[in-house]
């Protein structure tokens, strides 16, 4: 097999993933970001993935829209817009995202241990230090909203804040598919001004667009694997898997940084 054959065949497995956490298991495709990154490069590979979670987001809106949780969002999404602002800012001042990937991993993933330690004690803590009071709100959403737009990893940040919520799995899924559709279509443009300021390091391109079709089949069949498995899966099983997934996610960052 070639060299390009096996950048489709590793997409693939990517998509594969990414279809899975989205109708399934939040947190199984965190690996696919330094994945993508080695197979395809840092920049070009964010474009990639942002349009690979489009696909999976649709899916999961289609299956969980009605168990949406439209009120956990209100007071959410304008902080998130602050985090785009900042990390587009900040892709901006780097002209490429790997002069910084270390230090912006080091930071996102001290942001979620810190809400990871933050949810654990949350019924021995004041109420206004929890993910759920009014100042948790805020700094989930400026970490999420930095996070997505620099590395396409809000994932872990928002399961601390689904999780300090007690959604059930469907809600979880719901609500999470609406947000995560709303600010990926959103990054979009965000990516095609940064590629038209920097044409010969693009973030996303129309060769990003036809891989994404490529391995479409591979995202479908994901997210239909995890339609199927969500039901066989407990409630107390689900929040647990999510919450290791986001701490190991986090310590993945960490380690990776230093």
């Amino acid at each position: 097999m070639d060299v390009e054959s096996w950048r489709w065949a590793l997409g693939a497995v990517a998509a594969y993933l990414i279809g899975l956490s989205k109708t399934a298991i939040p947190g199984v495709a965190t690996p696919v970001v330094p994945f993508l990154a080695a197979v395809f490069g840092s920049r070009p590979s964010v474009g990639i993935m942002v349009l690979m979670l489009i696909c999976g987001d649709c899916f999961a809106i289609a299956w969980y829209r009605r168990h949406a949780q439209w009120r956990r969002l209100v007071g959410l999404l304008p902080w998130v817009l602050v985090g785009m602002g900042l990390g587009a800012a900040t892709l901006g001042v780097m002209g490429r995202l790997s002069s910084g990937t270390d230090y912006l991993g080091l930071l996102i993933g001290l942001l979620v241990v810190a809400m990871v330690i933050l949810h654990m004690l949350q019924r021995q803590i004041p109420t206004h230090l929890t993910p759920r009071s009014s100042a948790g709100t805020a700094l989930i959403g400026v970490a999420a909203g930095f996070a997505t737009t620099t590395a396409n990893a809000a994932g872990p940040v928002m399961a601390i804040y689904f999780l300090a919520h007690r959604l059930t799995k469907e809600q979880f899924l719901g609500t999470a598919a609406w947000y995560f559709f709303t600010l990926n279509v959103s990054k979009v443009p965000v990516y095609m001004a940064l590629t038209a300021l920097s044409p010969d390091d693009p973030v996303i391109t129309l060769q990003s667009l036809w891989l994404v079709l490529g391995v479409a089949p591979a995202l479908i069949g994901g997210a239909v694997t995890g339609r199927w498995i969500l039901p066989r899966i407990p409630q107390r099983a689900f929040d647990a898997v999510v919450l290791a997934l986001a701490i190991g996610s986090a310590l993945y960052l960490i380690v990776r940084s230093v």
